[in-house]
């Protein structure tokens, strides 16, 4: 019976303990339609469309053009960019790709996802995908790994043949992650997050409504809830788990093994 107590007892420590960790590996929620989802790309890094993480982001091009968008990832989370690309109706062969860059604009290798698709000759549209590796909240100055901050998606189509260039294209671009969890997590976080793109911004004259200038200002895109400290992850929770299903193990193994090879008592004779 009192063994079956201490199985009892480790039973629910750990499902109390799984219930948030499992409520944090769950993708996030995708974002109902938004009218105020972006209608247009920007050219270059400095001029890149910031995006939230689950809007369906649009725009419209030609093909030979660099299409680019931003958008905030946070430590745990595996960022995973989809683009469709729809194409004229009368084309050769097209190549396009995707590629994602850091805060620091260095490429990220993808884990996994069609980053390069070739449309056949008269295809209607063409879709691409990046699932990045997790961030991490910190590294080593000399690794190439995903840190928090601001990534930016670039979209092209390559190898183009002459007779394509110029052609009217139209994109769609959503970008969705998953939370990895404790998992992933390092010991260690970046003192600020890389955020170092600039955007040009309108700033309207407080003495003048109606006049308009183009200030610098840093990109304002976070993820929802602020960027988050890099301590805490739902590793310390499996921790504390271990550590009291482990004292509860040392209870089950002394009340199994109470009395074993203890000589007994012989009464004195009378």
């Amino acid at each position: 019976m009192r063994i079956t107590h201490v199985l009892s007892a480790a039973v629910l420590a750990l499902g109390l303990a799984a219930g948030p960790a499992a409520a944090d590996s769950s993708p996030s929620p995708s974002a109902s339609e938004d009218s105020k989802a972006p209608t247009q790309a920007g050219t270059a890094f400095r001029t890149a469309t910031e995006i939230e993480q689950g809007q369906q982001a649009t725009a419209s091009g030609s093909t030979g053009d660099y299409l680019y968008w931003s958008f905030a990832a946070d430590a745990g989370l595996r960022p995973k960019v989809a683009a469709t690309v729809k194409l004229p109706e009368s084309h050769t062969a097209e190549t396009w790709q995707i590629d994602v860059y850091d805060g620091l604009r260095r490429r990220q290798a993808c884990q996994y996802g069609n980053q390069t698709r070739t449309a056949a000759e008269g295809a209607a549209s063409v879709e691409l995908a990046c699932v990045l590796r997790t961030v991490r909240s910190w590294s080593e100055p000399w690794a190439n790994d995903p840190l928090p901050g601001t990534y930016y998606i670039r979209l092209t189509a390559v190898n183009l043949a002459s007779s394509d260039l110029g052609q009217p294209v139209n994109a769609e671009v959503r970008v969705d992650s998953k939370d990895i969890g404790g998992s992933a997590a390092v010991d260690g976080s970046l003192a600020e997050p890389l955020v170092p793109g600039v955007a040009m911004k309108p700033k309207t004259d407080g003495a003048d409504e109606d006049s308009s200038t183009r200030a610098a200002v840093l990109s304002s895109i976070e993820p929802d809830g602020g960027w988050s400290s890099g301590w805490w992850s739902d590793r310390w929770v499996w921790t504390a788990v271990g550590g009291a299903l482990a004292a509860l193990a040392g209870v089950g193994g002394y009340a199994l093994t109470r009395g074993v090879g203890r000589p007994g008592r012989v009464p004195p004779n009378v």
